[in-house]
Parts: C-alpha cells; sequence; structure tokens
C-alpha cells in the first residue's frame, strides 16, 4: 500500500495551522504544521549582518533579521558571497555575507546558518561551495553506477551538484533541463545579491506542506486530498510546476459536514503524538522524554505480565517497541541524541535479534538515522539527523519572523 497524504487546516490553542499528514494504510506516519501566523525560514538565503564573532566558540553569530542572531561555525567557511566586506582577510564583525538558514532554533540554540548556498529541486540539489558531484547513498549501486557514467554537467562550473534518489524516476533530458534551470537560479541570485541592503531575503522557501509533497517518491503515493479551496489550487499549481506525476493523484475533498480533520481525527492524533506514554498492542508502552540535550525512551511491560517463559515474553515486548520507537521518532519528529532504555534480556541472541528488528524499522525514515550500538548497560544509542523542529516545537513556533 501507498501512501495517501492529507493537506488540510487545524487550530490549537488559539493558533492555525496548515496540518500535512502522510498515512500509510490507517497509520499515521508523518504529521507537519505550518503556522498560518508566522513565516517558515527554513531553507531562506538572506543578507546577513556578522554581529559577533566568538574566537573560542570558532564561530560567528549573524543576523539575518534585526535582533535575530544565527550561530555559523567557522570551521565551514570556505567561498562565502560577501555584500560589503570590512577591509580584512577574515571574517569580521559588519559584514555582509548571503547565507542560508539550514537549522531552525531548537530550546536555547538559535537558527543556524551556512555560506554553502544550496538550491533544490526535484532531481538535484546545487550547491555554491562544494563543488563535488555527489550521488544519493540511497541508490542502488548499479542506478548510481549509471548515473554516474550519463550524467554531463559544465566541466568548468563553480559549484556543486547532488544527484538525488528520485533521479532514478527521470529521464536524462529532464535531470539535464533542471540542471540548467538551478543554473540559473543560483546565477541570477549571486549576481542580484550583491544589489540589496542587509536583511533582504534573496530566496523564500515554498511553504511546509509543499516542501514534504515535493521531497515525496511519487511511486509511494496513492492519493493527496485537502479540503480548502486555496490550498487546492496551490498544491494543483505547484503540482504542474515540479510533480506532474502527482497531478491525477489529487483530489478535493468536497463534504462540507465533515471535514478531513475529523473525518482522520487529526486533532486527536496529534494530542497523542504529544503525550508522553505510548501503550503497545502487547500491554506495555514507552515513555518519550525529550530534553535539551537528548531525548530518552523507556520500554516498560506495563500491564503485560507473563512469569512463565519471562525472557521470550521481554522480547516479544522488546520487538515491538523496536518498531514503534521508529515509527514515533517519524511521527514527531524527534532529532539528535536519543537513548532507548529496553528490557533487559539475558539472552546476547535476543539482543542481536533486537538490535536487527530495529536498524530494518528505522530504515523506511526519510531523515538519516543510525543505531549506534548497545552499552553495557544495555541502553541503545541512536542518532537521527536534525532537519527542521520537533513536532512540539512547530506548535510553540519560537525565532520565526511574524508574518506582516
Amino acid at each position: 500500500m501507498g501512501y495517501k497524504v492529507l493537506v488540510t487546516n487545524i487550530n490549537r490553542e488559539k493558533k492555525r495551522f496548515i496540518a500535512t499528514a502522510i498515512y500509510q494504510e490507517q497509520k499515521l506516519l508523518e504529521l507537519h504544521l505550518d503556522s498560518r501566523e508566522e513565516k517558515r525560514i527554513l531553507g531562506n538565503i538572506y543578507v546577513g549582518r556578522v554581529k559577533d564573532v566568538v574566537k573560542n566558540l570558532n564561530a560567528a553569530f549573524i543576523e539575518i533579521a534585526p535582533g535575530m542572531p544565527c550561530y555559523y561555525p567557522l570551521e565551514n567557511i570556505r567561498q562565502p558571497l560577501y555584500v560589503k566586506k570590512i577591509n580584512s582577510p577574515r571574517l569580521v564583525q559588519g559584514d555582509e555575507v548571503v547565507v542560508q538558514v539550514i537549522r531552525e532554533s531548537s530550546g536555547s540554540k538559535p537558527p543556524r546558518v551556512s555560506t554553502n548556498l544550496n538550491f533544490s529541486g526535484k532531481y538535484l540539489v546545487l550547491t555554491s561551495e562544494n563543488t563535488v558531484l555527489g550521488i544519493s547513498r540511497k541508490l542502488e549501486p548499479e542506478v548510481r553506477e549509471k548515473l554516474r557514467k550519463n550524467l554531463t554537467f559544465d566541466e568548468d562550473r563553480e559549484f556543486g551538484v547532488i544527484v538525488r534518489t528520485n533521479a532514478a524516476l527521470a529521464t536524462m533530458d529532464e535531470i539535464t533541463e533542471e540542471y540548467k534551470k538551478l543554473k540559473q537560479e543560483y546565477l541570477s541570485l549571486k549576481n542580484n545579491a550583491v544589489h540589496r541592503t542587509v536583511f533582504s531575503c534573496l530566496k523564500q522557501e515554498e511553504p511546509e506542506y509543499l516542501h514534504v509533497l515535493q521531497n515525496l517518491n511519487p511511486e509511494l503515493v496513492d492519493s493527496v486530498f485537502t479540503d480548502d479551496q486555496i490550498l487546492f489550487r496551490q498544491i494543483q499549481q505547484f503540482f504542474a510546476e515540479y510533480c506532474t506525476e502527482l497531478t491525477s493523484k489529487l483530489t478535493f475533498y468536497e463534504d462540507k459536514l465533515l471535514s478531513l480533520n475529523k473525518l482522520y481525527s487529526l486533532e486527536i492524533r496529534l494530542k497523542e503524538a504529544l503525550q508522553e506514554r505510548v501503550w503497545m498492542k502487547s500491554g506495555g508502552y514507552l515513555v518519550i522524554q525529550p530534553t535539551e540535550a537528548l531525548t530518552v525512551i523507556d520500554v516498560n511491560s506495563g500491564k503485560s505480565i507473563a512469569k512463565k517463559h519471562a525472557q521470550e515474553h521481554y522480547l516479544k515486548i522488546n520487538l515491538e517497541a523496536a518498531e514503534e520507537i521508529a515509527h514515533q521518532l517519524r511521527l514527531r519528529n524527534l532529532s539528535g541524541i536519543i537513548i532507548a532504555d529496553f528490557i533487559d534480556m539475558e539472552s546476547e541472541k535476543d539482543n542481536q535479534t533486537l538490535m536487527q528488528v530495529l536498524r530494518a524499522s528505522v530504515r523506511t525514515d526519510c531523515v538519516p538515522v543510525q543505531v549506534v550500538d548497545m552499552t553495557k548497560l544495555h541502553l541503545v544509542e541512536i542518532t537521527r539527523k536534525k532537519v527542521k523542529k520537533s513536532l512540539t516545537e512547530q506548535l510553540c513556533g519560537s525565532h520565526l519572523i511574524k508574518s506582516s
């Protein structure tokens, strides 16, 4: 079964959101919230001004709006695009430089920016500082080799190209056409930037719901529904330009008595996704506790008690917990360091089985997840790449630029 995608409106605590929900059969895999009141800054490109350079952190803080400093690690600096340069060979206070927001704020941490500008298409990503040709590691080796042999880009180009997973579904002509478009977009921004004032937004990313739709593999999508006329027209236009394979799968849901939100109980699903405790079919449950440094997940036997064959029973609960943890990481968009405390098992073979199931379960995640290892205390270390805010943080909406 493929994905069913819903794009609808949802309200919570007097705030209005566009909710994008991805289902497989009856299971909610992902839920993304797009604030109606605030602008998303992830992916946006700005003319920033260096507010401060902190040598002991080997970092700079670059403002992209008045009073909105962003973290910039100096070890990543290569060939920044300066709009205004103070007379110094190094990045210094007062420099005006083009930066892109690559990570939203989290807790007390400010947004993170980069001078390596990324221009994303359906098949390719153009990078301004990293000039190599990269091909997605998610592709099979023979597909990667075929793309490497057949794709030809400008040899003297001043930018890099990353070939995305979706390129395997495209013709060489389609990929080449997108390359030309991204190249023109980059050169146009580069030429225009030097004439813009500080804090100018040079490139505004698509709203979150369109970004989610763009990143879906069309072959895995069965249908896309929305019950909002304005959203329907915007998605229709977006599909016509960027995702023609999804155009025929878009449907306007017309039942005025029962919205998509109510039909799929999205507000209830959202409430469940924010709760600390998650019950499992076996009677066991997870306790999920995010902190600023890491997320701790505790596996408990709960109502499930079996005195006979206890070790077999613990394995059953742990295996179900492994699948549910992978699901919750994706649904809640948890990232960074995750520590999972499974029920202790005596058998080393059972522990190995648990790790195999956990690794297999996280492979379906579209965000890179690494199951690191199990410690001597039987704690499992997991890392998940930080791309955007967790579901909880999306509701808070901190460090966003207010819409006018």
